[in-house]
């Protein structure tokens, strides 16, 4: 069953999550689903947009910042997928018919093992990953059989601030989070 959406707590009867949660030195998503909300807007020209949610991209930012590598993996090869990660300064492996395999590659490559990586599903093409990973995490709209692996739920939806919801979570559970930065020019261009 899964553990309640709430933010972890600080309390010692939630020290052995608090502990899982510390572990997480890789966050996995996936991109339909879960950093959009699974909708596509196609042009005649058959070009793509999609939705994303920018409380996710400030999310995935300060998990950056507090160390933590975060990667999509997708299964479809879309320059969507690319644009997006590109500009949260992200990796994005895509065309990946075998998520799991190209999980565990990662993981590998940067010498973590299971309990050290996160995962966020919504769909059946996840389960094998959510399997595999020490914390496996579903959006709230995800599919059944994802909610059912899940040991976290998301109270969002994904597109709608659920990668953001997982970061505060993940922060939360560090004793030296990074406070929020924010960085501005020091003037604005006038014009």
């Amino acid at each position: 069953m899964p553990i309640s959406s709430l933010p972890p707590a600080t309390s010692d009867t939630n020290a052995p999550q608090q502990k899982q949660l510390r572990a997480i030195a890789l966050v996995v998503l996936d991109f339909d689903g879960v950093m959009t909300d699974n909708r596509v807007l196609v042009d005649e020209s058959g070009r793509e947009a999609v939705w994303c949610h920018r409380g996710d991209g400030w999310g995935i930012a300060r998990l950056r910042e507090a160390g933590l590598t975060v990667v999509v993996i997708s299964t479809e090869t879309n320059p969507v997928v690319t644009a997006r990660c590109r500009k949260l300064g992200i990796r994005a492996i895509q065309g990946q018919a075998d998520k799991q395999a190209a999980l565990i590659r990662l993981a590998s490559e940067l010498g973590l093992d299971a309990a050290q990586v996160a995962y966020l599903g919504n769909d059946v093409n996840d389960l094998t990953c959510l399997q595999w990973v020490g914390l496996p995490l579903a959006v709230a709209d995800a599919e059944p059989p994802v909610l059912a692996l899940a040991q976290r739920i998301t109270t969002k939806n994904g597109g709608y601030g659920a990668v953001r919801e997982v970061a505060d979570w993940l922060l939360a559970a560090r004793p030296q989070s990074p406070p929020p930065t924010m960085s501005f020019p020091k003037e604005l261009p006038h014009g």
